[in-house]
């Protein structure tokens, strides 16, 4: 009844247009009315206008609205009312278009606009951009609840398929590489589906294992359509403006929400079709309905080719309305999918048949069957289900005993009925889901902080076998190991480097003290040297940094770096030579593939920028320009060389000239000291002569061929003085710079009075990991996650004899581990899935015989062997 619809306000202060309120009086569920004041704002507002101007006005057609359904072109006059209070138009067309909006929209939801009407004073170009934000108003509505609707139907239809769903194991990986939204909606399938004993019975199956990321997309678009729609809704109309613009713009996220439609549909329908064909049997009635009145993937398809041509020829009210029919569309086949999914998990409780009885005896009926089989949904399901069956149960069904396909009808129509946005029953549905979903919040997996990751058992192996083989070459060349806070003092970190400072963390204010997370290892190794008087260190330091930094992949906020550096007086180059020497030992022997080391020297670097005429106060701050080389072209580069830092073209073109220059080492080092300016300039000359000496002890240590000479490296750093030099992986994984360092002269003396010349390396081993990671899976390797060498198994319940036999091995030094269990091939599939190549068996017999079985589990060999010589036995065969 009309009264019992709630009343929306325009034009009152304060108030705002949302999507669900147009949405609700577009079909006729709220009534719209007027704000006294924003009129009598409209009216003095237009006798100002009037005095002032004779501009003559322009007048809309409401034809602009005659190809769009009635729902549609009342959410595209009630749009355009509000935008016209907005802007203090006119006092003529608002009371025109309320006049005819209060008769048409208020009263009815059946009544017929008159598209006779015109507007004076609005222009066609802003009669369409209200349609098109109207139009958006109803699909943010109905997307944003479909978005949740669509989730719950999947989770049910997973379970009536049987599906496999471990697509839906999905965390984010922490590194800005994992899509928000499609992790979303698996948690939200695995949290409906919980407890489930229906879903991972059959094999793999395409609509259900693309769900997450079709349904991820889905919401994400929606969440931008919102975002978009609510600020259109309330912005005012520019008199007189074109409409390509604004609706072009408008009307691009709602291209992206068609894509996202038609992929939506189509997976929904591949879902229904399977249940269908798999599931419901023994009545030909339901397949045969959904095949005549689901739409299929072919109407789909026919009109998303012709929304395209309608964006396509900037017809963009036709493109808005053919995207809310698709929507129209893809939720009908959703409710198909719906039904098919809940009848075949409901059998024939409520398909109708020639002995069905109707209201309290239908829901007792269905009560019996049901409670013949005993059916473990996922508890979130269970709750879907239930209200499910409670509505259709309190509906009425009109039938006669003969007339089963009337009935079917009936309960299609019903059921159908429960998921149209425009039914009042909707809203309950709607929050129903949302209420199971979020009260299983607590079963949801906490969320890591952006930028870090956790790290599963077979990662952690892999990061062992790498921090032992880094740890052997640091010790091989004679380090002494160190550790650091994780945090400094601020002051100890700022200035070091460079524009890269700003991402250092910093801490509250604790009693006084201002600290920050350590960003590197390098700065609070050489504060260690300088507080400590030290002269002379070579040390290793294995440990996590931190970095206020956007992560991507293969880069995150947290992570370790391993480090090695030598401080000191040494023979001319040899600390540099050591330390190239070490970085190339470590990748060979982690075994990542092939990489290059790329090499320069920092003193050559500012020799060509002053070569070039760089100012020498520029120097630090073109040098982190030049660093992002790697990522940028050099096209990207000279425009903020130019623009932001204020280098002349030419100047920029010079440098261009020389970052292009790279080789082999001895070959490009010739051909630089045949450049006359090089030689003239101290600081370049310097460098070459240091670099001759480096690359002679690389070429006597046969690891040059790993070298690049490459005058576009900078490492931005601003501590670096010397030699820099950074290891990039040249396999399929990007994954960038893997490791990196230089030479750092003066970084020690701004912690104390004595400077102390200092070389190092730091290798960036998360992105060694990825890389390792990725070889693994590509040799389809499986990846060991503990050592174990024995499993003790136990026939029977005796702990003690447990505690007995592997107490023996470790006090051996054997690493062993215990299982208790009656059944013997509980404990060989233990074995075999953790990969323990030795069993220790003890049973009755053997305990009985003073034996016990040992087992070969590779070569399935059994030994009896007797109970005193176990460990002897063990240890040889062992290699102990």
């Amino acid at each position: 009844m009309a009264e019992e619809r709630r009343m929306v306000t325009v034009g009152g202060k304060g108030s705002s247009l949302s999507s669900s309120s147009v949405f609700d009086i577009a079909n006729g569920l709220s009534r719209l009315s007027i704000d006294s004041s924003a009129l009598s704002k409209v009216s003095s507002s237009s006798n100002s206008k009037t005095s002032k101007t004779n501009a003559p006005t322009v007048s809309a057609s409401f034809s602009i609205l005659k190809n769009l359904t009635s729902n549609e072109a009342r959410a595209s006059l009630v749009v355009l009312l509000n935008k016209l209070l907005l802007s203090s138009s006119t006092s003529a067309a608002v009371n025109q278009l309320s006049d005819i909006i209060l008769k048409d929209v208020s009263s009815s939801s059946n009544v017929q606009i008159s598209f006779d009407n015109t507007i004076d004073g609005v222009s066609p170009g802003d009669f369409s951009v209200a349609a098109i934000a109207g139009i958006s108003a109803i699909l943010d509505h109905r997307s944003s609840a479909l978005s949740v609707i669509t989730d719950a139907i999947a989770a049910l239809s997973c379970e009536a398929l049987g599906a496999d769903i471990s697509a839906f194991n999905l965390n984010d990986s922490g590194d800005g590489s994992s899509a928000k939204d499609v992790v979303a909606v698996a948690s939200d399938l695995k949290i409906l589906l919980n407890g489930s004993k229906f879903v991972n019975r059959e094999g793999d199956e395409p609509a259900v294992s693309g769900v997450p990321v079709v349904h991820g997309k889905f919401r994400e678009i929606s969440r931008l359509l919102h975002s978009s729609t609510r600020v259109q809704l309330n912005s005012a109309t520019v008199s007189n403006s074109g409409p390509s613009g604004t609706a072009s713009s408008m009307c691009t996220t709602l291209f992206s929400l068609a894509v996202a439609l038609k992929d939506l549909g189509n997976i929904s329908y591949n879902r229904a079709k399977r249940i269908v064909d798999c599931r419901i049997t023994g009545d030909d009635e339901f397949p045969a309905m959904l095949i005549k009145e689901c739409p299929r993937p072919d109407q789909l398809k026919s009109l998303f080719v012709s929304l395209v041509s309608a964006h396509s020829d900037e017809e963009y009210v036709k493109f808005s309305h053919d995207v809310s029919s698709l929507l129209v569309m893809v939720e009908k086949i959703i409710s198909w999918e719906a039904l098919a999914a809940f009848l075949s998990l409901e059998g024939r409780d409520f398909i109708p048949s020639g002995d069905t009885s109707v209201g309290e005896d239908s829901a007792k009926t269905a009560g019996k069957k049901g409670a013949k089989k005993k059916k473990i949904l996922g508890k979130g399901t269970t709750a879907l289900v239930q209200f499910l069956k409670d509505r259709l149960l309190s509906m009425p069904i009109q039938t006669e005993a003969s007339q089963t396909v009337m009935a079917l009808e009936n309960l299609v129509r019903n059921f159908l009925s429960l998921l149209d946005p425009k039914d009042l029953g909707f809203d309950t549905l709607l929050k129903k889901v949302k209420d199971i979903v979020e009260s299983n919040e607590s079963r949801r997996l906490p969320k890591l902080p952006k930028g870090t990751r956790d790290f599963a058992k077979e990662q952690m192996a892999i990061r062992e076998r790498a921090f032992s083989i880094i740890t052997e070459v640091f010790k091989r060349h004679g380090a002494a190991a160190l550790d650091t806070p994780a945090f400094e003092m601020r002051e100890t970190l700022m200035g070091k480097y460079g524009e890269d400072s700003k991402l250092i963390y910093d801490l509250a204010d604790q009693g006084g003290e201002l600290c920050s997370l350590r960003y590197d290892l390098t700065v609070p190794f050489a504060r260690y040297v300088a507080m400590n008087g030290l002269t002379s260190f070579k040390r290793y330091q294995i440990a996590k940094v931190y970095r206020r930094d956007n992560p991507s992949k293969g880069r995150y906020r947290e992570f370790y770096q391993c480090d090695f550096d030598i401080a000191g007086q040494f023979e001319k180059m040899m600390p540099d030579f050591e330390v190239i020497k070490i970085l190339t030992e470590l990748l060979d022997e982690l075994d990542i593939g092939e990489y290059e080391v790329k090499l320069n020297h920092r003193k050559l670097l500012d020799g060509m920028l002053a070569i070039c005429g760089v100012p020498q106060e520029k120097f630090r701050t073109i040098c982190s320009s030049i660093d992002k080389l790697d990522k940028q072209s050099f096209e990207q580069i000279k425009k903020e060389m130019v623009d932001e830092k204020g280098l002349s073209n030419e100047i920029s073109d010079r440098i261009g000239t020389f970052v292009k220059w790279r080789g082999p080492p001895v070959e490009l080092l010739s051909k630089l000291k045949q450049e006359r300016s090089f030689l003239e300039n101290n600081e370049s000359s310097l460098a070459l002569d240091e670099l001759e000496i480096m690359f002679k002890a690389l070429e006597k240590s046969k690891c040059i061929d790993r070298v690049v000479f490459d005058l576009s490296l900078a490492r931005g750093l601003d501590y670096y003085t010397g030699v820099i030099f950074e290891a990039v992986f040249k396999g399929a994984a990007q994954v960038g710079s893997i490791a990196a360092g230089g030479r750092y002269d003066n970084l020690i003396g701004m912690f104390g009075t004595r400077q102390v010349p200092s070389v190092g390396i730091s290798l960036g081993i998360e992105r060694v990991f990825a890389i390792m990671e990725q070889l693994q899976k590509d040799k389809n390797q499986e990846i060991r996650a503990t050592e174990t060498q024995v499993l003790v198994s136990i026939l029977g319940d005796d702990s003690a004899l447990a505690a007995e036999l592997a107490g023996e091995l470790w006090n051996a030094k054997v690493k062993a581990e215990f299982m208790i269990h009656k059944k013997v091939m509980k404990h060989i599939d233990r074995a075999r899935d953790s990969r323990i190549p030795w069993m220790v068996l003890v049973g009755e017999r053997e305990l009985s015989e003073g034996v016990v079985k040992l087992k070969d589990v590779v070569a399935a060999i059994d030994y009896e062997i007797p109970r005193g010589k176990l460990v002897d036995d063990l240890c040889k065969r062992l290699g102990m």
